[in-house]
């Protein structure tokens, strides 16, 4: 999942920083998947093997039965939020005209995550006026991408949970990362909901392949590890593709899979290492130190502070809503 940018000056250093990135995956990984480290050590069985190359097979001809679907109003959203010259009334016309996504936008606007202070935000054209513009576009990016991450039954309950807040907090410090160095801050929150969602969207279709071969077990956590380390990002290329997103996302998710040589920084990929390391802070599970996380990411320690604090902000705020629900 994560890949420190290349310095080919260095490779014992990028062996390192490799090693801490893929360390701070797997405490990510027990989490997520609410394991023990050493459920991972199991060996997978043949049928495993069968399994993930059937997975891969289906993502590679593009026949993945649990991909989501693109919302129908999204196309229409992303033209008139990418429209300078939009006015909130044209984008508060959109957002009526479909009532599933009102709903979900307005609780999105509510969460933590969003809503600016202490008041409640009742209407739609309230949320687009409180939150500006700017800020209306990673709510509709979150409200758009809310119910495909919605838990369908109780056993994929705590994963589809956790996957959520840990695709909201690496959003929201892919955000962070790009406003720092001025690039386009409601793309990369974006983005960095599009990991969350293929780690769902894989999780489901092991399920469905598993249940489709007769006397093949539910998948565990180690083939689950295997495949969500192995397939994300193609899963993330492969809805990228689907929804007919720009062109630029897909050379953004390139770029966090795979930097460039002397590469300086990848919004998407760092964002994705600092938020991963405060969800589990938070959770207060194995993650990486301070030190270690600077030779990671391609900030500097004031840099990475002034990520950290909004997040720890909101995943703060969000435990105490929880403890009110």
């Amino acid at each position: 999942m994560f890949n420190p940018a290349t310095d080919t000056s260095d490779a014992a250093l990028l062996d390192a920083e490799y090693a801490l990135a893929q360390q701070l995956e797997e405490h990510l990984f027990v989490w997520l998947l609410d394991a023990c480290p050493s459920d991972f050590r199991t060996p997978l069985a043949s049928s495993d093997h069968d399994v993930l190359e059937a997975l891969h097979q289906r993502l590679k001809n593009s026949q993945i039965d649990e991909l989501p679907r693109r919302p129908m109003s999204l196309p229409m959203l992303m033209r008139a939020l990418s429209d300078e010259s939009a006015d909130r009334h044209k984008v508060t016309d959109i957002i009526l005209a479909d009532p599933a996504l009102t709903d979900q936008l307005l609780q999105v606007a509510n969460s933590p995550y969003f809503r600016p202070g202490d008041h409640i935000i009742e209407s739609v054209d309230q949320a687009v006026f409180v939150l500006g513009m700017a800020g209306i576009r990673n709510v509709i990016a979150a409200a758009v991408m809310r119910p495909m991450l919605a838990a369908r039954n109780s056993r994929e309950a705590l994963f589809a949970q956790r996957a959520w807040r840990w695709g909201l907090t690496c959003a929201s410090a892919a955000e962070l990362v790009a406003k720092m160095h001025e690039e386009d801050a409601s793309t990369h929150f974006m983005l960095g909901l599009l990991p969350a969602l293929a780690y769902i969207t894989i999780h489901r279709e092991l399920q469905r392949i598993c249940r489709s071969r007769p006397g093949t077990p539910e998948p565990g956590p180690a083939l689950l590890r295997h495949a969500l380390a192995r397939f994300q990002w193609s899963t993330c290329q492969l809805v990228a593709n689907e929804w007919n997103l720009p062109p630029q996302y897909h050379a953004y998710l390139m770029s966090a899979e795979r930097p460039a040589p002397g590469q300086k920084h990848t919004p998407l990929g760092d964002g994705m290492v600092i938020g991963s390391r405060e969800v589990l802070r938070h959770a207060r599970q194995r993650n990486l130190a301070s030190e270690d996380l600077v030779r990671v990411v391609r900030l500097t320690p004031a840099q990475i502070e002034r990520v950290r604090r909004p997040l720890l902000a909101m995943l703060q705020e969000g435990a105490r809503s929880g403890a009110r629900a």
